[in-house]
């Protein structure tokens, strides 16, 4: 099956990380892995999880105004806790467990199809809370603390192969129940790291998705059976191979922690969506609502600015592809899909004029996204086949943006770019 085309076009999803660990605002699930906190006082969080500012139309809304065109929520994470109310044995829910009391999946899935936004679902592989979790582990063990960690590793090295189809059941019943009941548009897996393809039966899996929705996307912590690419935390130098997405937190944390006032400026927001979508990427920003439900302050205002920019250069955004090479322009830029215009990025004011290296397509008109204002441009004379360097007239300071200005250039025909060494 074809990758689905909304999510090539899409460039902007929300990524959501919401659970337990926003009582005590500690690191979800890792808090106890690493032994920041014990298990049991991880647990004690279930007591203050209220969802009690819950309102997953404004989360939608928010997104919406964001730019989004699809988000992904934590539908279980790694310590186990469901925001669904699972029928599975030895299953934690928010429902049964914590005075949210309520399954918060269904507004969450309705509300973003409301606003025409594609609902994904995050979901761990793994389970540091179900007894029958560390009954195998990878033969060839990424790395020492995954091998000695008693959360993963079956007790004396000792495999129980029962405890383990135990856990796939466990498994695929809870994936079973989130296409069945919420028919997720994306299923955003994690955790796989842990096992090898073989253990988590990948392919079984992905029939039994693929089978209830056949346009289901899938990331690829399903390994080879995933759709796309999920760097994170740092914009690659180079594109994954395909289609890809960069993981990317407002703060410096998934989920919410009341400590963590880093956060990023709009301006940096911008380059880093700018950067991605030049490479042919979509950006999934992470925010960490509080235990109530609530988006705090300091991180909707950066979806909004971001947002903002983003609809003043929805032409540069949507309907694009990743732009021109290395080496043609100092920033990044992208390429209508009809590969008649070529929009530049310029973060810094430019000043005289911007060059271009390279084209060899004659140019109709140059306008700044935004303002429409036109800008003249020159091009030097070149040899046979080696183009002259194109320059374009700087914008007059009242057409540059504050977080990055875009320039359209309109091509006499598809692009035709100069790859050469400037002697042939």
């Amino acid at each position: 099956m074809p990758m689905q085309p909304w999510f090539r076009d899409a460039k902007l999803g929300i990524f959501v990380h919401w659970g337990i660990y926003a009582v005590d605002g500690v690191a979800e699930s890792w808090s106890f892995y690493t032994g920041q906190v014990s298990h049991a006082r991880y647990l004690r969080q279930l007591d203050g999880f209220t969802a009690s500012g819950y309102d997953p139309r404004t989360w939608a809304e928010l997104f919406a105004r964001a730019g989004a065109r699809y988000a992904v929520l934590t539908a279980r994470h790694h310590d186990g806790v469901a925001l669904w109310p699972t029928r599975q044995e030895n299953g934690r829910s928010v429902v049964d467990r914590t005075p949210a009391a309520r399954d918060l999946l269904a507004g969450y899935a309705d509300a973003l199809r409301e606003r025409g936004l594609k609902v994904g679902l995050y979901y761990s592989h793994s389970d540091w809370s179900h007894p029958d979790y560390a009954s195998v582990v990878h033969p060839e063990a990424p790395n020492e603390d995954v091998a000695t960690n008693p959360l993963v590793a079956p007790p004396g090295g000792v495999p129980d192969p029962a405890a383990w189809e135990r856990y796939l059941a466990y498994r695929d019943g809870q994936v079973r129940e989130l296409v069945d009941d919420y028919r997720p548009d994306l299923l955003w897996f994690d955790g796989e790291w842990e096992r090898s393809e073989e253990q988590w039966r990948m392919r079984e899996l992905s029939e039994q998705i693929l089978a209830a929705n056949p346009r289901t996307v899938l990331n690829a912590r399903m390994m080879s059976y995933g759709d796309y690419a999920t760097p994170e935390q740092g914009l690659p130098v180079q594109a994954p191979d395909g289609p890809w997405e960069l993981c990317l937190t407002v703060n410096d944390s998934w989920g919410y922690q009341h400590a963590d006032s880093n956060h990023k400026s709009v301006r940096q927001l911008v380059r880093y969506f700018a950067e991605t979508i030049a490479m042919g990427g979509n950006l999934l920003l992470d925010v960490g609502p509080k235990e109530d439900g609530t988006i705090a302050d300091e991180q909707a205002e950066r979806l909004t600015g971001l947002g903002d920019w983003i609809a003043r250069h929805d032409a540069a955004v949507h309907g694009t592809g990743a732009g021109l090479p290395l080496g043609h322009h100092y920033g990044p830029s992208t390429l209508s899909d009809d590969r008649r215009t070529v929009y530049l990025f310029c973060f810094d004011a430019p000043r005289e004029s911007i060059p271009l290296r390279g084209l060899r397509s004659p140019v109709k008109r140059i306008r700044v996204l935004g303002t429409g204002a036109e800008l003249g441009h020159r091009r030097d004379p070149g040899l046979g086949r080696v183009p002259g360097m194109l320059w374009i007239e700087a914008p007059a300071e009242a057409d540059l943006d504050p977080h990055a200005t875009v320039l359209a250039l309109e091509l006499d025909g598809e692009l035709d770019l100069y790859r050469g060494s400037g002697r042939d």
